[in-house]
């Protein structure tokens, strides 16, 4: 089992940003002082609670401030980038890391992102996969040639190339019923996030089709899945239950406002509007039974090990500031914690 640290680099609207950083820069410190394996990093834009518009810079100073600590996307957004400057940038972040680099990808769940950066949300797929071919022959081979529908090239030679061979791991990050068996048919590991779409508890026949897909495809191996789950340790269940709330209950509201408002965009899947009602009716002891692990270091304990057994987990990547409005002091408590008390039982 892999456990990473989830982090977003957020704050409060109109903090100061340079405290905001350094804030996250101190919880990096922790986890690597801690032992923890990976630190994983989203890519986010136009969200007054987080300045982490630029994982890749972050990633570049979180490699030069640890030693051991693995450095993931959790996700690289493919279709906003040039994939020629993704090659070259994550190549070179391998390098400054010694070999460190996780390169978890995804389309970008919110129309808005693409809009910003005139990268239609309905071609997000075909784009999607297309960058990523680019990227994988920008490592793996002296030129890389190129005709496509939406990028194309002549005899670039990209350098460096990364230090891992053949290339950093990739994990593509998953939020969407039909994602399970594309992704189990192109052989690549999968990265879970719940929160708009999907209960706990409802994971396991989605992860049966992407397995299933995985074999019958005639990949090597079984699959590996990862988890994206909010985690909260606390002394008591009471504490557990309290400390959190408001920091859950802002984020619940923002995700289903997001959601409705992007449900008539095109190139959506699935029913985002029945998805946005859903989660508006959600109460905060819904969301601790469905979509987060919240508890006492048994309890949490516990829940974590029925997950791992349920749903065929290899990872699990876990956010210790959901909603954003945890204090630092409580974030950098329940990550002892966790560390301490809970993960030696899974590992």
């Amino acid at each position: 089992m892999d456990f990473g640290l989830f982090l977003e680099f957020s704050g409060h609207e109109n903090e100061d940003e340079a405290k905001v950083f350094q804030r996250g820069f101190d919880l990096i410190d922790e986890a690597e002082g801690l032992g923890i394996d990976s630190v994983w990093l989203p890519e986010y834009h136009f969200i007054p609670v987080s300045v982490l518009s630029s994982p890749i810079a972050v990633a570049s100073s979180i490699a030069s401030r640890t030693k051991k600590m693995r450095i993931g996307f959790g996700v690289y957004l493919l279709p906003l980038a040039n994939p020629i400057r993704i090659a070259e940038e994550v190549a070179t972040l391998d390098h400054i890391s010694n070999g460190r680099v996780e390169f978890g990808i995804g389309r970008g769940t919110f129309p808005e992102h693409h809009d910003a950066f005139n990268s239609p949300y309905p071609e997000s797929r075909t784009r999607f996969d297309e960058y990523l071919e680019i990227i994988l022959k920008a490592w793996t081979e002296e030129e890389v040639t190129f005709n496509g529908n939406h990028y194309s090239c002549q005899n670039i030679r990209v350098k460096p190339k990364p230090i891992q061979k053949p290339h950093p791991p990739i994990r593509v990050g998953v939020t969407s019923a039909e994602t399970f068996q594309i992704i189990g048919r192109l052989g690549y590991p999968i990265f879970i996030n719940p929160s708009r779409a999907f209960a706990l508890s409802d994971l396991g026949p989605y992860i049966e089709d992407y397995l299933k897909s995985w074999r019958d495809a005639g990949h090597p191996g079984n699959g590996e899945v990862g988890l994206r789950v909010p985690i909260y340790v606390s002394d008591t269940e009471e504490k557990a239950y309290d400390e959190p709330r408001e920091s859950a209950l802002a984020s619940m509201t923002s995700l289903a406002e997001r959601v409705g408002v992007s449900a008539s965009r095109e190139g959506t899947t699935g029913n985002w509007q029945a998805e946005s009602e859903l989660l508006s009716n959600m109460t905060y002891d819904d969301w601790l039974r469905d979509k987060v692990v919240y508890g006492t270091p048994d309890r949490v304990s516990d829940r974590l090990i029925q997950l791992q057994e349920e749903l065929h987990l290899s990872q699990i990547i876990y956010e210790v500031n959901f909603g954003r409005k945890i204090p630092y002091l409580l974030q950098t408590k329940c990550l002892r914690m966790l560390s301490e008390m809970v993960l030696p039982k899974l590992k």
